[in-house]
Order: C-alpha cells, then structure tokens, then sequence
C-alpha cells in the first residue's frame, strides 16, 4: 500500500476532501519521522512499536574484492508488531486461499 492509496482510503471511508485526507496523513507521518530522528519510541498500541537502535561501528568484508573494511556506527530502525497485529497476520490468510474472489 502507498501514502497514496492511505489517503485515498482516507478519502472513501472518513468524508475528508482529499486535500485535508492528504494533510493529514502527511502530518501523522511527520510527527512519526521526527519522533523518531529525536531517538524516541512510536508506540502504536495495536499496531506495534518503531524503535530506534544504535548499531556500533564493526569489521566487514568488501564481497566482490574481501578486503576487510570498517563499517562506521549507525542508527537503524527496527519494527515489533503488537500481539493483537501478529495475530490478525496469523488468523487470515494472506492473498487469497478457499473462498477467496478469483
């Protein structure tokens, strides 16, 4: 699914205008990504948890030459889905199975 088909959704469900469906899922978006840039958990109960790591600096090896490398430190983001989100995914089958419109 893409920010677009999220404000279309938006759009056909909640009776926003597609602008303010626009805006508004660019705002949730924005305080997220800046949640996040500050080094603060996103906690969407439900949903699940965005965490921020730090991954310190280690060896690596260059794979087309195996020259060892330094790779530097970096954050990452990490995803944990909530139990009630692992048990939807687990509950349904995913792109179609018995009964399913083809």
């Amino acid at each position: 699914m893409t920010k677009a088909e999220i404000v279309e959704t938006i759009y056909e469900r909640v009776g926003f205008s597609k602008k303010e469906s626009a805006d508004l899922v660019e705002t949730v978006f924005h305080i997220i990504k800046e949640t996040l840039a500050d080094g603060e958990k996103v906690k969407i109960s439900g949903f699940g948890n965005f965490v921020v790591r730090k991954k310190n600096e280690r060896k690596g090896r260059n794979p087309q030459t195996g020259e060892e490398i330094r790779l530097p430190a970096r954050r990452v983001l990490t995803f944990k889905p909530s139990l009630v989100l692992k048990n939807i995914l687990n509950e349904e089958p995913v792109g179609g199975g018995p009964g399913a419109d083809s």
